[in-house]
């Protein structure tokens, strides 16, 4: 089984879409030291994002793959970025940005 779907989740959330969304501390580890080393210490941030969104897109290269936003300041978001495998749902990662991606939005309708 591959490491981001171990069964030894850092954190699981349920998102308004009807899907959990777990990730390993291992996982988390990357995210914080390689992929975007600025969300150390954000876990709350990425929670937040995944269960209580502004809204959510989906992904314009793969329908399997969502942005969830969280709007922290003016013009400042956390994107937390899950894929939906077998129901099961994954964090691919998680970033801070300024601008909402384009893409459906499907989250709220």
């Amino acid at each position: 089984m591959s490491d981001h779907l171990a069964k030894d989740p850092l954190f699981e959330v349920a998102t308004p879409l009807g899907f959990t969304v777990r990730v390993t501390a291992s996982h988390w580890t990357l995210i914080t030291t390689v992929k975007h080393p600025i969300m150390a210490g954000a876990e709350n941030a990425v929670v937040e994002a995944l269960s209580h969104p502004d809204e959510v897109r989906l992904s314009r290269s793969d329908d399997a793959v969502y942005l969830f936003y969280k709007l922290q300041h003016e013009q400042r978001w956390v994107c937390a970025v899950s894929k939906r495998l077998n129901g099961d749902g994954f964090l691919i990662t998680a970033y801070p940005t300024d601008a909402i991606k384009e893409g459906e939005r499907i989250w709220p309708k």
